[in-house]
């Protein structure tokens, strides 16, 4: 293994300018993520007056005082259905993450019923599904605070309503994996929420306040013509009497979760997992706060990932694989936090030999069973006469197919460009990795706005030549201004986490952090023995 050096000099002017727009794209992720907690808060009185705490308070009641969270997706739904980014709310109206309660790790869901009462966005059920993905992956437990108003009739979608279905399927399939889901039903949980509680194996329900019901009193009211109470229907004392829905009747919010906490405690959860085995280690050589001044905002400016690296990785030390072939793909062998593991990453386009470097490596790692973390910063695969006689297509299908099969942890971090099949390459979001976050200033998509938009301008101009016309300089120039615009807007990093293709935007000073909480996660799961069943714990 061998120490990088780094080469950058944190008293240049450019590193101030780095480290100057790096953290106004930390702090505008910062603002977004405030935004949110700041609405739920403004219902406070409310909760109160109800005897409630705020979806906040309960995330921190349930969580083991002083254990790591790590916070997923707080950006969905961003600029989705309030397109106006200056009043777009993130969050999707919920609070998600993986943290640990009585010492168990698992999923935490919270509906954050302080913004539009806990309803649904358009990209609240991917977020549900994404987290529903990650538990199957890495068999985590499930923790539902449930406090919603449902699905928002007024933005209703068929295509919505018919891939919401898939959650409940998930519950099922969990249950019957041998993973635990429990729910503690705050508020209201009706229609197709009902069967949240309804398709969990522990329900915990809060008195007065808590009601799950396939149809509220308005609901039965508009279909039937009864008018019902909506306790009748389906208050908690109701369900943990008449129905069965509800194991655990508690007097209110807090203690609802410290159930929660005993109902965990009892399972022994921890006794089917070894621990996660780690070597001695030295922490980086250098300050994981340079991350913010070491590496450019301006995709167009290219960095050696390295500088990353040494901020990263155990004493900044690695080693690397087939160092001199294929030098613009970075391959070798490090480790984080003692955890041995494999890191890709990019200084440039990837050429043919850089694409078959990737692929050799990523089976050796498979046969060694070690977890491989993509740094994706790259525009792609090379193009030309000369790449395309060299068999890019083939070279690049070699790793796509490598990325595609192996069967050992994946992490994916955007720390740059990524673009093209270079994405895909590098585990993108489609290729389906145990966990991918983006840094504030990344960029992803197609292509760059300004490629696409000459593209377009040469495809103009041969189509033109061909019918025997001439374009407008005015008019390329208008054609090619509005095709930036459009590319452009979409490849933001805050644009695509709000899409959810991403587990979520982070700090890149957190980057050492976020990426051993993720191995461990993921070793954990792998170490963890199952008792599956034929079919989900059935309610009785």
């Amino acid at each position: 293994m061998v120490a990088v050096t780094s080469q950058i000099d944190s008293s240049s002017e450019s590193y101030e300018t780095n480290r100057e727009r790096m953290l106004e794209f930390v702090e505008r992720l910062r603002s977004l993520e405030g935004r949110a907690q700041e609405a739920s808060a403004r219902r406070r009185a409310t909760f109160e007056k109800r005897g409630q705490l705020l979806p906040s308070d309960r995330l921190s009641r349930l969580l083991d005082p002083g254990m790591p969270f790590l916070r997923l997706h707080t950006l969905a739904n961003f600029g989705v259905d309030e397109p106006n980014q200056e009043t777009s709310i993130p969050g999707a109206s919920l609070i998600v993450g993986i943290g640990f309660v009585g010492g168990v790790r698992c999923m935490i869901w919270v509906d954050d019923s302080g913004i539009s009462a806990g309803a649904m966005t358009t990209k609240s059920g991917d977020v549900a599904l994404s987290l529903q993905s990650i538990c199957k992956r890495q068999k985590l437990p499930l923790i539902h605070l449930v406090e919603s108003a449902g699905a928002n009739l007024l933005q209703y979608k068929v295509e919505l309503w018919s891939r919401f279905g898939a959650i409940f399927r998930n519950l099922a399939q969990m249950s019957a994996m041998g993973l635990p889901t429990l729910v503690v039903l705050h508020g209201g949980s009706t229609a197709g929420g009902a069967y949240m509680p309804g398709m969990s194996d522990y329900v915990i329900g809060v008195k007065e306040n808590g009601m799950a019901a396939l149809g509220g009193a308005a609901l039965v009211r508009a279909a039937t013509g009864e008018i019902a109470n909506d306790r009748e229907l389906g208050g908690t004392e109701m369900h943990a009497s008449v129905t069965g829905v509800v194991e655990y009747l508690v007097e209110d919010d807090a203690h609802g979760l410290l159930k929660a906490r005993e109902v965990f405690a009892r399972l022994d959860w921890n006794r089917r997992a070894t621990p996660v085995a780690r070597r001695a280690y030295k922490a980086p050589r250098y300050d994981a706060e340079e991350l913010a001044g070491a590496v450019p905002t301006d995709p167009k400016v290219p960095y050696d990932c390295r500088e990353v690296l040494a901020r990263v990785v155990d004493d900044s030390q690695i080693e690397e694989f087939k160092s001199r072939y294929g030098v613009s793909t970075l391959c070798a062998h490090a480790s984080i936090t003692g955890i041995a593991c494999a890191v890709i990453g990019n200084n440039g386009p990837i050429d043919t030999n850089g694409a078959t470097k990737v692929a050799h490596f990523i089976q050796l790692c498979d046969q060694a069973d070690l977890p491989i973390i993509f740094f994706q910063n790259t525009t792609g695969y090379m193009v030309g006469t000369e790449y395309e006689q060299a068999g890019m297509i083939k070279h690049g299908a070699k790793m796509i197919q490598a990325v595609s099969t192996t069967r050992v942890p994946k992490i994916s971090l955007y720390i740059g460009a990524s673009y093209g099949a270079g994405n895909y390459g590098m585990c993108g979001w489609s290729y389906q990795p145990d966990f991918l976050f983006a840094w504030p200033s990344a960029r992803t998509g197609v292509m760059a706005g300004q490629s696409a938009a000459t593209t377009m301008s040469e495809v103009a101009k041969v189509i033109a030549a061909r019918k025997g016309i001439e374009i407008e300089t005015g008019q390329l120039v208008q054609q090619e201004d509005a095709i930036r615009a459009h590319f452009d807007v979409q490849e933001d990093a805050f644009y695509t986490s709000g899409r959810v293709l991403d587990h979520g935007v982070i700090d890149p000073r957190d980057t050492r952090r976020v990426l051993a909480f993720c191995l461990e996660t993921v070793l954990e799961g792998r170490q963890r023995t199952l008792t599956p069943n034929s079919f989900a714990v059935a309610r009785m």
